[in-house]
């Protein structure tokens, strides 16, 4: 699901127990350094606005953000809020299950909107 686009880039959710957004370049960069100043420098503006929104949103015991790119060879950052009770932490979510958890968060649309009104703002 697509939560924010602008001319560059875009955001979309990741299906997941937590909050879990991921940025992506429109033109398929296979490397950050292969991106252009000027979109990088965005990029970092919309990973600073998403990680404050979720923080303050959100309340998470941390945020994780990471960058692989080897299953889909292009540039892509995640963005997770974190919670000691999640089902993975202290984990990376995509290690090793420790739990069952059922967490009680916030409506994620309010924040989808939040997002959207901090980017539009920037």
């Amino acid at each position: 699901m697509t939560v924010y686009e602008e001319s560059q880039l875009y955001i979309e959710k990741e299906q997941s127990e937590i909050p879990w957004l991921k940025i992506f370049t429109k033109e398929p960069y296979k490397e950050l350094g292969d991106v252009p100043k000027e979109l990088r420098t965005r990029l970092w503006e919309v990973y600073d606005i998403i990680e404050l929104e979720m923080k303050a949103y959100y309340k998470p015991q941390k945020i994780n953000m990471a960058s692989f790119g080897n299953m889909l060879p292009r540039v892509h950052i995640h963005v997770m809020a974190r919670f000691e009770n999640d089902s993975y932490f202290p984990n990376p979510m995509w290690g090793e299950k420790l739990r069952e958890a059922k967490l009680n968060l916030p409506n994620e649309e309010e924040f989808y909107k939040r997002v959207k009104k901090a980017l539009e703002k920037k």
